[in-house]
């Protein structure tokens, strides 16, 4: 293990198998949903899931052991992202989620984790960082501009459409 340009832990020869898994874990996802898939099939792709986890839990803790300080690695977006893709499979050993099934979605933040290791993505990251006020503005303007229009929508057809 090394480090990058930027001070990021690089995992060298690990990266490719990493991202290997990341997009066989999405896939074990979507094959999940299929609402006709034997028990055994169900049961292989759990055990999949938890091969998975315990691997990117493996890589965040490598991780955030190697980071100095820690603390940058543990509250860096990427970090956030490593920890968001593994805590649904730790949330539902402990507790019922059955009335919270949409915290699984959580598991989708591992395709947030291929940023890493894609350069075209880490500029794209740059240049959000570099117009960051400007979204902002932006995404503020806009959600104030759906906000008004809703309210004068309401407003206009209320009596028509109650």
């Amino acid at each position: 293990m090394k480090r990058d340009a930027q001070g990021r832990i690089s995992l060298g020869k690990w990266e490719l198998p990493i991202q290997t898994l990341i997009v066989l874990s999405l896939l074990a996802f979507a094959a999940e949903t299929q609402p006709n898939l034997s028990p055994q099939w169900r049961q292989a792709l759990g055990n999949f899931e938890a091969f998975s986890v315990i691997i990117f839990t493996i890589e965040y803790l490598v991780r955030a052991t190697l980071s100095r300080p820690r603390r940058s690695y543990l509250l860096s977006f990427l970090g956030l992202i490593d920890l968001l893709a593994i805590l649904p499979f730790y949330l539902s050993l402990g507790i019922d989620l059955r009335s919270l099934r949409g915290l699984r979605l959580l598991r989708l933040f591992r395709l947030f984790k291929l940023v890493r290791y894609n350069a075209a993505v880490q500029r794209y990251h740059r240049a959000f960082v570099m117009v960051r006020e400007e979204l902002v503005l932006f995404g503020t303007t806009a959600c104030l501009m759906l906000y008004l229009s809703s309210v004068g929508i309401y407003y206009f057809e209320h009596a028509a459409q109650p």
